[in-house]
């Protein structure tokens, strides 16, 4: 029986059909050029190989690669085999079958500089020291670490995670109880899972936030209801009718305030006389400016608040490594939702354990604290010179600031920062679409972003579409 898969330059399945065998082959090679399954400047098997993995004559095979050679699918060179030709993109029906046209589409314009928060500078991303500690980690794991692991992550992970965290963040956590997830969107997926199973039906949120995360609680069965917001921060009083809150309280997103401690001591209070549960998003938990680091609120009452914390801010959302410091009631169902396997990758949690071990990742963190507060410095001086009727507000934490826009201007604003090549969104892109408060009209500008050498030149053009 002919094996359809031909070994050689590339693993190519080919199920020639038609009439003839060199036309069937021809036909399909010409589709899988045409639909891009075989990508311009791929090198095709030889002939031989491809004869004696079809089971047919070489001739046939030759006759074939000839064919897509003249029509122009197909190049070949003395000395550097058959190859794909570059061709403009196409769609429709295969020549023989019809005629096939060419199909230009316009790219959708990169902006020139992105302020959208949520990202550090990866440009940054310690390349070097991260290299040194995954050899470390991949020369002492042991081989039994190889299988489909504890769901709820390695412990040596957890274990560096749960010293860390004491340490720089105040969260009291168990190594047993810490649960490692794909990001804080996979951790919330689990939770929201959780307290819909539980018997929960709404779940109160910020007026502004991340609508992604809002989405993700929706879409576990959870109806999201925004609670107001002021000069404090978070209005917590308002919270008797619901069995759970998500909040940032370190550092509001993206209003950038700290919950008061008023509201602090009257969330974990709540909790603990109703037995709801706080869902404590710490975001960016390392970035302190101008005062003193807000401790977690998890170290107020371990037993009804989750910590969700992440290693996107600190070092890059591409590792997808976040880890949720769980309550005793909890722990259990939360690593049942997440699965029965571990499906956060092995060699990027053993390199990250090694990382916090070793104080690598201290080290980057205050480097990186001293080259975002230098971006802030920037920002704040530029505005006073250039725009001094924009406000910046929420700049003491984070890599993010709130720029205060006269009334009605918001939309105005972001539509010339477009014209400019900026990437950046108005405050309204954040509010949620229950919210009370009344609009205000502000820019969420990014500082983290941009590498060094460009972040100059985002901060000249943003300062030209400011009023």
């Amino acid at each position: 029986m002919a094996n359809p898969w031909a070994t050689l330059g590339v693993d190519l399945h080919l199920e020639p059909v038609g009439p003839g065998v060199r036309r069937g082959l021809t036909d399909a090679l010409r589709e899988a050029v045409r639909t891009g399954r075989l990508a311009p400047g791929t090198r095709l098997p030889s002939s031989r190989v491809l004869a004696a993995d079809l089971g047919i004559a070489r001739n046939t095979v030759a006759d074939a690669y000839a064919d897509l050679v003249a029509e122009g699918w197909l190049t070949a060179r003395q000395g550097s085999g058959t190859r794909v030709a570059t061709r403009a993109a196409a769609t429709g029906p295969a020549p023989g079958r019809g005629t096939a046209r060419p199909v230009h589409r316009r790219a959708a314009a990169r902006p020139a500089h992105d302020l959208v928060p949520g990202t550090p500078d990866l440009a940054a991303f310690p390349r070097a020291e991260w290299l040194k500690a995954a050899r470390r980690a991949l020369a002492a794991v042991p081989g039994d670490a190889l299988g489909y692991g504890d769901p709820r992550g390695r412990p040596e992970l957890r274990s560096a995670l749960a010293g860390y965290l004491a340490r720089a963040r105040g969260v009291r956590a168990d190594p047993e109880r810490l649960l490692v997830t794909a990001g804080i969107s996979q951790g919330l997926r689990i939770l929201g899972t959780v307290l819909r199973e539980r018997g929960l039906r709404t779940i109160a949120v910020e007026s502004y936030g991340l609508e992604v995360h809002w989405r993700i609680l929706e879409a576990a069965g959870l109806r999201t209801v925004p609670l107001p917001f002021d000069g404090l921060g978070t209005e917590t009083r308002g919270l008797t009718e619901f069995g759970a809150v998500l909040l940032t309280p370190a550092h509001q997103f993206p209003m950038g305030v700290p919950l008061h401690r008023d509201r602090r001591a009257a969330v974990v209070d709540w909790a603990r006389r109703t037995g709801g549960y706080v869902l404590e998003d710490d975001y960016d938990g390392e970035f302190r400016y101008d005062r003193q680091p807000v401790g977690a609120l998890q170290g107020l009452d371990p037993d009804r608040v989750v910590h969700l914390g992440t290693a996107s801010k600190s070092l890059a959302p591409a590792l997808r490594l976040g880890w949720a410091v769980l309550p005793p009631d909890l722990a259990e169902d939360a690593v049942r939702t997440k699965g029965g396997t571990d499906s956060c990758g092995l060699f990027d949690q053993l390199t990250l354990a090694e990382f916090l071990v070793s104080g690598a990742y201290d080290r980057h963190v205050r480097a990186s604290r001293l080259r975002y507060r230098r971006r802030r410095d920037a920002l704040v001086e530029a505005l006073a010179t250039r725009a001094p009727a924009v406000r910046a507000t929420g700049i003491a934490a984070g890599l993010h600031a709130v720029l205060r826009l006269p009334p009605g201007t918001e939309a105005s604003v972001v539509q010339a920062a477009a014209w400019q090549g900026l990437a950046l969104h108005g405050l309204a892109f954040y509010r949620h679409d229950r919210s009370t408060p009344p609009p205000l009209d502000a820019l969420v500008v990014g500082y983290g972003t941009p590498s060094d050498h460009t972040w100059p030149g985002a901060l000249d053009a943003l300062c030209r579409v400011l009023p």
